[in-house]
């Protein structure tokens, strides 16, 4: 069984991330030629073609995709191994917040995550609104969190992007025609400002049927059949259903939730962390690259 050239694997990983040869030639301190010499080696052991061309600019085939994809996992498990051992020590606290509708979807793995990165590291969870939690990032009362709010300032990355659908409970009813009944949180909240601009932008006409600030809350408005609200599809239950264009309703945009980073932190674990968190999760946003070989 022939064996996979780590640092070729390494260079595959960095040209998706970076979009360019000579992006990824830059941040691996390699000339482009040189790069382009390891691909060559690389699709000649793989035995089928990994990039195309697409106009001016190369891209992954479907195989190169598939091998970006073990590639990851590959280079992941390496790390790990690693790190294990050579922070066989590392202790401390990380303070970790996520928004109350993904604290059972996307903050479990995420957890699990970072547990086995750093298995004697003990966390603080903090589950709230992204708004709330993005200022506490800020502030320096969490190293990271889980959040639908962009922060160029910041550094992070999109750990998924989730549709964002109309959901009402199971057994609703809804009257097209009529003012849509709203579910609604507060100004704050990035789902009310999605609802009120999608049904302005359509020219239908809505009411306040609940409001409320809190997740718990706006569970029970849609479980008691009081309206319907605008959310990711993570929120979506058994007891609940989800209504679209069919019903009349217009199309709403995805969101990402990003996990940022605490700036200027001097906690001495929370960039290995991250990092160790940056190689081992799959960011949505580069799994189908176009490689720019100019």
């Amino acid at each position: 069984m022939k064996n996979f050239d780590l640092t070729q694997l390494r260079t595959l990983v960095a040209i998706a991330e970076h979009e360019t040869y000579l992006a990824a030639a830059e941040k691996t301190h390699r000339t482009q030629a040189a790069l382009t010499q390891q691909m060559q080696r690389l699709e000649a052991q793989a035995g089928v073609p990994l990039f195309e061309k697409a106009g001016r600019y190369k891209r992954l085939t479907a195989h190169g995709r598939r091998l970006l994809d073990y590639a990851k996992h590959m280079i992941a498990i390496n790390d790990e191994a690693w790190r294990a051992l050579k922070d066989r020590e590392l202790t401390g606290s990380l303070r970790v917040g996520s928004p109350q509708d993904v604290a059972d979807s996307i903050l479990p793995p995420l957890l699990a995550n970072i547990a086995r990165l750093s298995p004697r590291l003990q966390m603080e969870i903090h589950v709230g609104r992204s708004p709330f939690l993005m200022e506490s990032l800020r502030v320096g009362e969490l190293d990271l969190t889980v959040s639908t709010r962009e922060d160029p300032a910041l550094e992070g990355m999109v750990l998924r992007t989730s549709p964002t659908v109309w959901l009402c409970a199971a057994d609703y009813v809804f009257e097209p025609g009529k003012p849509v009944p709203l579910i609604i949180a507060d100004e704050h909240s990035l789902y009310r400002r999605i609802a009120l601009t999608a049904l302005d932008s359509a020219r239908m006409s809505w009411r306040t049927a609940y409001l409320a600030p809190h997740m718990i809350g706006i569970k029970a408005a849609i479980r008691a059949g009081l309206g319907v609200t605008a959310r990711s599809v993570e929120l979506l239950g058994p007891d609940m259903r989800v209504l679209g264009e069919k019903d009349g309703l217009p199309r709403l945009p995805d969101v990402s939730y990003y996990l940022w980073m605490r700036p200027d932190s001097l906690n001495p674990v929370l960039r290995q962390v991250y990092d160790g968190l940056k190689s081992t999760l799959r960011p949505l946003d580069l799994r189908n690259p176009t490689i720019r070989s100019k």
